[in-house]
């Protein structure tokens, strides 16, 4: 297995298996004083600037009528013309509107999109914002039909809901203010206090790889984001490409040290559907093995990564999926 070896302000390397997500982010990525979109490494991406290209969606596969049963959560889907999701609007490379255009770009909003296409027929797509401690109660009230939020994959969420995949894995890691200097890995947490998001495995995690941290919880990504920034907190433990595409759109943090847990993402479902959970696995499948997965990712998070996409992590792999 290829392994991927990124570049935190142009000094220190960050090896992570193929199948980790790592963004890269030079110094002059972070931010400079400036306040304009950084520069960075890596693969232009497919359509140019993290935006997959039209000729993804245009070869990516669509279901039989025999794949959808009737009566089944994808007829209901394909009658009604859109998938309904839980997701974010605010993550750059994973999620983020376009002021301009208004769509919705990046990993998690392009795999709904094509999830979307592989149902419907086109990638008609629906996105409720939701916090990290609303999802489990949207997924059990079937008021969205899948959650594509960097959702982590544990046993004890896997006693309410449903997880597809994995189909992207990653690991938490520590964000800080640029011009700290006394923080260099999750160790100089212990005795700090660490911004978390709420319901996320850094809440669960940081007492054992920070003994003595105070934590302080808050519901959304740009919340905790803002916190940071504010001086509300001394670091902000949560995934890795959450905090890097938050370094990469806000000059005034960075990223410091390596991740140190691993995290397996998944498509959050309704627990009780599992014939939902068996269709979107192979869909999943399907778009691995046609290479569709792959130029997403190229187009989107591999557009700021050194290297070609990775490996995708085997379906089932982790504990609760």
């Amino acid at each position: 297995m290829s392994i991927l070896k990124m570049s935190f302000t142009g000094r220190r390397s960050l090896a992570l298996t193929a199948t980790a997500v790592a963004v890269a982010l030079a110094a002059t990525g972070c931010g400079g004083d400036s306040g304009g979109a950084p520069t960075l490494p890596g693969n232009p991406g497919l359509g140019g600037d993290g935006v997959v290209a039209q000729s993804v969606y245009d070869a990516a596969p669509v279901a039989t009528d025999a794949d959808i049963p009737a009566g089944s959560t994808m007829d209901a889907i394909r009658k009604r013309g859109y998938l309904n999701i839980g997701g974010s609007l605010d993550a750059p490379l994973l999620a983020q509107q376009n002021p301009v255009s208004g769509t919705i770009e990046g990993f998690d909003a392009d795999m709904a999109k094509l999830l979307a296409k592989y149902i419907i027929g086109k990638p008609e797509v629906k996105t409720t914002t939701i916090g990290t401690q609303t999802r489990e109660a949207m997924l059990q009230a079937k008021s969205v039909d899948a959650v594509f939020q960097t959702y982590t994959i544990t046993p004890q969420r896997a006693t309410q809901v449903a997880f597809a995949g994995p189909y992207l894995t990653s690991g938490l890691a520590v964000g800080v203010r640029k011009d700290d200097t006394s923080i260099k890995s999750v160790k100089d947490l212990a005795g700090k206090t660490v911004i978390v998001g709420a319901n996320t495995p850094a809440v669960t995690a940081l007492p054992s790889a920070a003994p003595g941290s105070k934590q302080i919880a808050f519901g959304t990504d740009p919340q905790a984001l803002q916190a940071l920034l504010q001086k509300r907190g001394d670091a902000y433990v949560q995934d890795f490409t959450l905090l890097a595409s938050g370094a990469r759109a806000n000059p005034g943090m960075k990223v410091v040290g390596e991740p140190f847990t691993t995290e397996s993402y998944g498509i959050g479902l309704n627990k009780e559907d599992t014939q939902f959970k068996e269709f979107v696995n192979n869909w999943l499948k399907k778009i691995q093995a046609d290479g569709t997965w792959a130029k997403v990712w190229e187009g989107t998070l591999g557009s700021v990564v050194e290297g070609g996409a990775p490996t995708p992590p085997a379906l089932g792999s982790a504990d609760g999926s």
